[in-house]
């Protein structure tokens, strides 16, 4: 199974990129523009991808919180007042930044403050989104050579801020919601001797109101479908018609499931080596944005898009439906 091959090109090759190793944590906003971390190899600096890079936001704080911030997630919304606001997930302050008043002048935000937080979480890593309640959810991990159930973890933040765990796990990484947002969808995997010996997605039922997840199950699990339980899982992102695409961190590919879980197709990369994250974006909203080390340099972060025929959740959630 495969996608054609022409419908992959290289956006961001090696020679021209501006973004380091660490690009991750893909964002669409409302018209499309695509966004990513790592901008010039900064773990505190999120930048513009595609046909202009430039920078979008950098972290703020002391010299000592700055070296501690590494900043990840990306995701927009439309806030209370109708306007356009973006959540960044900071890994290393344990912290969701919310960026308001955006400028029409280049597209950055104006004010930028901590919207939700706890000392407990494991980092943030990635969010997703459920619009019609405003509630945020983050997974996040602890990298051990011998996981145990706590080197992951699901919270949730609500509107306001408040952040409640919602449970434990093996290492937790990509989140994503199903566009009825009756379904979360979560990453796990584990570790045993140093050595990555298992991958999975789970699914739970959602309650996008209340944040609460319940039956929880294996919605895919890579050791017993293609015998890639070795591959960790990275971003995960959901299109209008329910599929979930999945990044394959190791792998220069992205695998495409259908609600049910049915495995349709693989999307080989041309210009990545290890893809970590992905979103639809572009003027219609259906071309996939995958991000990831350059096979060429790998001290680069490279981009390639998909043409689909989907669009995305998120960008089609930004315009209204």
């Amino acid at each position: 199974m495969s996608v054609a091959e022409q419908k992959v090109k290289s956006v961001i090759s090696a020679a021209d990129s501006m973004f380091g190793p660490a690009i991750e944590g893909v964002g669409v906003d409302k018209v499309g523009n695509i966004y990513a971390v790592n901008f010039k190899s900064d773990l505190t600096m999120a930048g513009l991808v595609a046909e202009k890079q430039a920078l979008f936001y950098q972290a703020t704080g002391t010299d000592e919180e700055k070296q501690k911030i590494h900043i990840n997630g990306i995701r927009f919304n439309i806030g209370c007042s109708g306007a356009e606001e973006a959540y960044i997930a900071d890994a290393g302050m344990h912290q969701v930044y919310r960026l308001t008043q955006r400028q029409s002048s280049d597209g950055t935000f104006k004010k930028a403050k901590v919207f939700c937080g706890d000392k407990e979480m494991l980092q943030p890593n990635d969010i997703a989104i459920a619009p019609s309640s405003g509630r945020i959810f983050l997974s996040g991990m602890n990298y051990n050579s011998d996981t145990q159930i706590g080197d992951g973890d699901l919270w949730t933040c609500d509107k306001k801020g408040k952040a409640t765990k919602l449970g434990q796990f093996y290492r937790t990484n990509g989140i994503e919601i199903s566009p009825d947002e009756k379904t979360l969808y979560l990453s796990e995997a584990q570790n045993s001797g140093g050595t990555v010996i298992g991958n999975r997605i789970l699914a739970f039922d959602l309650d996008a109101s209340s944040g609460a997840v319940t039956n929880k199950r294996t919605f895919v699990n890579f050791g017993d479908l293609d015998d890639s339980a070795a591959i960790d899982i990275d971003g995960m992102r959901t299109d209008t018609d329910g599929n979930l695409y999945v990044t394959r961190n190791g792998l220069g590919k992205v695998a495409i499931f259908s609600s049910t879980g049915e495995l349709t197709a693989y999307i080989s990369l041309p210009s990545i080596v290890a893809v970590t994250s992905l979103e639809f974006g572009g003027s219609s909203g259906s071309d996939l944005y995958m991000v990831g080390k350059c096979k060429e340099d790998e001290n680069k972060g490279c981009v390639d898009v998909y043409s689909s025929t989907a669009k995305g959740r998120a960008y089609n959630n930004l315009q209204g439906n």
